[in-house]
């Protein structure tokens, strides 16, 4: 178990590096302003960041993610491996819930580590090197915002994380168990490993496009007050206040990015995984988790690995 859990960090840590420039560019298209948009889609974002802040600017933020990597794989793992044990059954309904019940527990790390992201990625837009820097740092900036509004500031966003999370999280469990099984994953299979990358990949694309449009508003609502003017009111007023001015393309603002970075994502954490288990455990069963979402237990394995939420 302890060796799982190290694996999933690793892999996690792996996913971060590989994701978070596309996390960026997901983020700068969310929230930037319609009337005058600072870029015209994806790739020219990507341009515009690495052309005006340099490469660096794609990893702005990274900080939170790191750092809440631990605790989120703590908790998906423990969460997700006793609500399969109490739900007893090995089915698609189950791994639907057990994942659904880890995603919304570790919401209480996700939002914090999320707003803190989502702040340090809009700060300094497109300055190569910024003249005020509002926050040194992500745990600087949780600070800053917890002096400033309490406990309701720092877990801002906080009900569209659970709304994002819980389904998200439940989608990503039951078509992980799906594909592993209708691909026939087996432990003798040469093509297990690229077999579950495939897997992995699908499964994060599909729990995104599930739940994509939330994760719009929750950026909206953290990145709000960001230059002292707050926009919002809440979660309905900031869904009526987008569909009026942007129309229900709105809602898929970003999603290019999100997808080109969830496959990708996958592949990196299920590859560092597998290979960290193989190593580790020569001659064992072994394992293999997942990323972005959580892994699920592999049903010819019976693995148990939990990624992190980003």
């Amino acid at each position: 178990m302890a060796l799982d859990f190290a694996a999933g960090c690793i892999g996690g840590a792996a996913g971060v590096l590989v994701g978070h420039p596309f996390d960026t560019v997901k983020v700068r298209l969310q929230v930037q302003n319609v009337d005058k948009p600072l870029y015209r889609g994806t790739f020219h974002c990507f341009q515009s960041i690495i052309r005006q802040e340099s490469m660096l600017g794609l990893y702005k933020g990274i900080g939170s993610p790191m750092m809440g990597l631990t605790f989120i794989n703590a908790i998906v793992f423990g969460v997700q491996g006793n609500a399969m044990r109490k739900l007893g059954r090995d089915t698609p309904l189950n791994q639907f819930l057990a994942g659904a019940s880890a995603g919304a527990i570790q919401c209480v790390i996700c939002c914090p580590m999320e707003l803190a992201k989502t702040r340090m990625q809009m700060q300094g837009t497109g300055e190569k090197k910024s003249k005020r820097k509002l926050y040194k740092n992500s745990l600087d900036c949780l600070v800053r915002i917890y002096k400033k509004e309490g406990i309701r500031g720092i877990n801002r966003g906080m009900v569209t994380t659970m709304i994002r999370e819980t389904p998200g999280f439940g989608v990503y469990f039951l078509a992980y168990d799906t594909l592993t099984r209708s691909l026939g994953c087996e432990p003798e299979d040469p093509y297990m490993i690229p077999k579950l990358l495939f897997a992995g990949g699908m499964s994060g694309i599909a729990s995104w496009i599930s739940t994509y449009p939330v994760d719009v508003i929750k950026s909206r609502l953290q990145a709000d007050g960001l230059g002292g003017v707050q926009q919002y009111s809440g979660i309905m007023d900031c869904v009526r206040q987008s569909l009026k001015k942007e129309g229900w393309r709105v809602f898929t603002r970003g999603l290019t990015s999100t997808l080109l970075r969830a496959f990708p994502v996958n592949a990196t954490t299920f590859a560092t995984v597998t290979l960290f288990l193989l190593y580790m455990r020569e001659g064992e069963e072994c394992g293999i988790p997942d990323s972005e979402p959580q892994a699920v237990p592999l049903q010819p394995l019976q693995p148990q690995t939990q990624p992190t939420s980003m």
